[in-house]
């Protein structure tokens, strides 16, 4: 009877060490906005890779136009990267695209 107590202690102590050094992340930071068009291509794709949603979008680069499929769009062609044609998967999330 007293082994199962002696877990759980030990494993809530290794727990509480491990989250008090940082092991674990307790609530993931949102991105800084980045204002105007897209420059760092390769800081986006990685922004990209997390699969936002549309409105994490739209908070971490909201100068850059947000097309999502199915919405109307003009057919200027901008050479600026600030107009993103979003890919969404079934939950809604953002997987890919291209600027337009």
């Amino acid at each position: 009877m007293r082994i199962p107590v002696v877990r759980t202690t030990l494993l809530a102590a290794t727990l509480a060490l491990v989250a008090c050094q940082g092991g674990f992340p307790m609530s993931a930071s949102a991105p800084q906005p980045v204002a105007g068009k897209v420059t760092d291509v390769s800081a986006f794709e990685a922004f990209i890779a997390t699969r936002p949603t549309p409105e994490a979008f739209r908070q971490t680069y909201p100068d850059v136009t947000l097309v999502l499929p199915g919405q109307i769009a003009t057919k200027e062609l901008r050479f600026d990267n600030s107009r993103y044609f979003a890919q969404l998967d079934e939950q809604g999330r953002i997987v890919g695209g291209k600027f337009q």
